[in-house]
């Protein structure tokens, strides 16, 4: 049997961490066994459906990386062929025309639940004999069995048994003829050859209306998994209130693709204690028999540790590519400074995110704003003579390069009775306007010889003006 698995999101909103987990899992288990990976936009419900959110899903998907091989499939284009199918279950007595009004529907809810039952449609035009009322557009409901029940052996929760009892004739068509979730979800699973539904344990109440128009269509069940929920640090439902949520909100936070992928993957599912892995690795291991039971817990503490790891060990010029577009949304103008590449592999082991990474390197290029608090600190009026020793120095230096540079500040310290640090904390913040930066002789490299030199002269200054003060 060849692998057709599927992810049908509603552009209804934006692609949420919990749906692109639910993208991520099918598209590994098919791309693990060679098989189809077929994205289907069930947008039948065209009143809260957009194009923008359409277009925000087909983004995500992009930037993520998950390809699909068929698709994007779009259910208000199938409509023709959801009529067939309901038509043929009403020629088939597997379905019927309801004529109940709104008003009596809800008077039958407000009764059952006065009787403290489960609200649920009585099967009051199931077995109608009398002539329809003029005028009236019905919709159309599916005859469930009345006795025994279903089941299904999910991948995740076992065998799962439901009374036909407790199910009732569910409306497959609107009196619109529009059709409804529970048919368009089954008749495009049917026809596109689908032979796993992984998907999110909010659908196992669905599973078995489900199962019974399968059957009422002559139609092979496909294997299912119902993966856990994600849930905030609270325990709650994942939701804004505990960060960012959306997939694009990550990229523009400064996250990688992969670094979110390997996150998503393990929310839900583990191999051993193994915490990162590379697009193969996890494609090599993933398999339903290591999905958990229970609800995942999203920690933004432990996706920046991971995204940290990633922008540490990212293959160079694949980490310039991803930085580039944040050096730009920062207005960092890369033509007045190093070359991008230096100063992304000077910053890579000192930020969490590809927006940290940029803003870190802002000192490398154009003007820096002289953190106070640093320069009450340290650029203290017992460093002025040598830094200005230093910068004297400096001015002389024909072969502007780290180690060179490095080697005046140690000389410029004993000459001067400093520890190194004494002198390069100072000539730090001098230069970069802050008390952090990568190595003195990385960042006086990059900073450049011009720009070294008119930043010490203006913290000689600022010292100058404490000695009079």
């Amino acid at each position: 049997m060849s692998v057709v698995t599927r992810f049908p999101p509603s552009p209804t909103g934006y692609l949420h961490v919990g749906s692109a987990r639910t993208a991520l899992f099918n598209w590994l288990y098919a791309r693990h066994f060679n098989g189809k990976f077929i994205l289907r936009i069930e947008d039948t419900d065209q009143a809260r459906s957009s194009q923008d959110a359409v277009d925000v899903i087909l983004a995500g998907m992009e930037w993520l990386g998950l390809d699909y091989d068929e698709g994007p499939y779009f259910q208000t284009q199938r409509f023709e062929r959801y009529a067939e199918v309901v038509e043929q279950l009403i020629r088939e007595g597997k379905a019927y025309h309801c004529y109940c009004s709104k008003e009596r529907l809800e008077n039958l809810r407000a009764e059952q639940m006065g009787n403290k039952q489960k609200p649920r449609y009585d099967g009051h035009c199931r077995d109608r004999v009398v002539a329809a009322p003029a005028g009236v557009s019905p919709v159309v409901r599916f005859r469930t069995p009345l006795d025994g029940a279903i089941s299904v052996d999910d991948k995740v929760h076992g065998t799962i048994t439901t009374r036909n009892q407790e199910l009732d004739d569910l409306v497959i068509a609107r009196s619109d003829g529009s059709p409804t979730y529970q048919l368009t979800v089954v008749v495009d699973d049917v026809d596109m050859g689908i032979t796993h539904v992984i998907r999110g344990d909010d659908h196992i109440n669905n599973t078995p209306r489900q199962l019974h128009i399968l059957e009422a269509l002559g139609a092979p069940r496909p294997i299912y998994a119902h993966v856990p929920m994600i849930n905030g640090t609270d325990g709650k439902k994942l939701s804004k209130r505990h960060g960012a949520v959306s997939v694009l909100e990550f990229r523009d936070e400064g996250f990688l693709p992969d670094a979110l992928l390997n996150y998503l993957a393990r929310l839900g599912w583990a191999h051993g204690d193994q915490e990162i892995f590379s697009r193969e690795e996890l494609t090599e291991a993933f398999g339903l028999d290591a999905l958990n039971k229970s609800a995942a817990t999203f920690d933004t503490d432990k996706l920046l540790w991971l995204n940290q790891q990633y922008i540490q060990h990212a293959p160079a010029s694949q980490l310039v590519g991803f930085a580039a577009p944040y050096f730009s949304s920062a207005n960092i103008d890369l033509d007045d400074g190093p070359a991008i590449g230096a100063a992304v592999e000077a910053q890579r082991t000192r930020a969490k995110t590809l927006v940290e990474l940029a803003d870190q390197s802002r000192m490398f290029y154009g003007e820096t704003i002289l953190d106070l608090d640093a320069a009450k600190k340290y650029l203290r009026p017992v460093v002025g003579p040598a830094l200005m020793a230093i910068r004297d120095k400096f001015a002389m230096v024909e072969d502007w390069s780290g180690g060179s540079l490095q080697e005046i500040v140690e000389q410029i310290a004993a000459e001067y009775d400093f520890k190194m640090g004494k002198v390069a904390q100072p000539l730090r913040v001098a230069i970069t306007g802050s008390a952090a930066s990568p190595s003195i002789d990385v960042t006086l490299e990059l900073v450049g010889k011009m720009r070294t030199l008119t930043r010490l002269d203006a913290a000689l200054s600022f010292i100058s003006e404490r000695e009079v003060s």
